[in-house]
């Protein structure tokens, strides 16, 4: 009898003991599924306007046979390429059409982030790690578990987190900050970056090692200004597109219109034209579309490229940007991003050159700071 009743608790005890794991297991489940939902939440106000890449050029069918090659496989891949080619676009494809297509893609924007987040971000927190973190947050490596981790302009990270990327990437191992748990992810990795990486380890400014497990299988995403046989293409796509959004109905762009698009040289690249031609729908109050002024158009002293200050020269430059932006200072497609600077250091120069975003829907500045 004792012996029964000895194996009636054991029992029970396993019962208990499994429904704690089980619940336990319940708990870490749900937490992540939040988290996933927060991100994705996140994600939605950042995702591209199409899902294919627009685009009939050669140098455009380059990158398109590259990424039919590198989908077929698990090959971490470095993209390069200007400010607004169009980079991530070429991630998701590569992510949509490879194995893990169903699984999630974790994008993280390495330069939007402030130095001391980046860690946090990628490797998540425990609770009490840090002043404000109030609950444990689990990091993009966590969430891209399966699938797809992008990380766009790898080439801001500092010396410090490039040295614990390159451990994962070795052994597929990290902690979270303020933890001591070793945890586990299996992700396709992709970067992305707009800066000359050899260059960078050349100069000591990024770790040679890193850069030789991100670049297994380049690809190149040509600038705008050398695929002019598709800006024709891209401008009536983004006119269809503004179109249906503003309630307009533009038809095809005139022949004199779309040579103004194939002269200019598009530094801001498919981004730029994008914004040219919303602007555009904006302006236009019915067919026939005509294309808004390009680059730096500006009346009085200041219209004197020859004899500009620096000053002036910095002020005018800045003020073109924030007027692509819409005056969007920080974030993807930003005017920090743009210029390649912190969004703290544009606002320094910001205040420092009496720009301010005008309230009046007016493109000039006045003394005070940016927004």
């Amino acid at each position: 009898a004792d012996l029964e009743l000895l194996s009636y608790f054991a029992t029970l005890a396993g019962f208990a003991y499994d429904n704690a794991r089980a619940y336990g297991e319940i708990k870490r489940l749900n937490r992540r599924l939040s988290e996933e939902n927060r991100y994705y939440q996140e994600e939605h106000l950042q995702q591209a306007h199409f899902e294919d890449i627009v685009g009939e050029s050669a140098a455009i069918a380059r990158v398109l046979g590259q990424i039919e090659q590198v989908s077929r496989t698990e090959a971490t891949v470095l993209i390069v390429g200007e400010t607004g080619v169009g980079k991530e676009l070429v991630a998701r494809a590569i992510h949509r059409h490879g194995s893990r297509s169903q699984e999630p893609f974790i994008r993280v924007h390495c330069g939007a982030l402030p130095e001391s987040l980046i860690p946090s971000e990628l490797f998540g927190h425990e609770k009490g790690a840090f002043t404000g973190a109030s609950q444990r947050r689990i990091g993009r490596f966590e969430l891209a578990d399966g699938g797809t981790l992008f990380l766009d302009e790898i080439g801001d990270i500092s010396e410090e987190v490039q040295v614990r990327l390159l451990r994962v990437l070795q052994t597929g191992e990290f902690e979270r900050v303020g933890g001591s748990e070793t945890l586990h992810s299996d992700f396709r990795l992709i970067s992305a970056t707009n800066r000359n990486l050899e260059q960078a380890v050349r100069e000591q400014r990024f770790r040679a090692d890193l850069y030789y497990r991100l670049a297994v299988f380049p690809v190149h995403v040509p600038p705008l200004r050398e695929r002019q046989g598709d800006i024709e293409l891209l401008a009536h796509y983004f006119l269809k597109i503004y179109g249906l959004k503003h309630g307009k109905e533009f038809g095809r762009i005139p022949e004199e219109e779309l040579s103004k698009l194939r002269r200019y040289e598009w530094p801001g690249n498919v981004r730029e034209l994008e914004n040219i031609i919303e602007r555009g729908t904006i302006l236009n109050q019915g067919p026939p579309f005509r294309v808004p002024e390009l680059g730096m158009h500006q009346s009085g002293p200041g219209a004197r490229q020859g004899d500009m200050t620096l000053r002036e020269n910095e002020r005018a430059h800045l003020l073109r940007v924030l007027q692509l932006t819409n005056w969007k200072i920080r974030g993807a497609g930003g005017a920090a991003e743009i210029l390649d600077m912190p969004p703290s250091t544009l606002a320094f120069h910001l205040k420092k050159l009496g720009l301010r975003r005008p309230r009046n829907g007016s493109t000039a500045g006045s003394s005070s700071q940016g927004e």
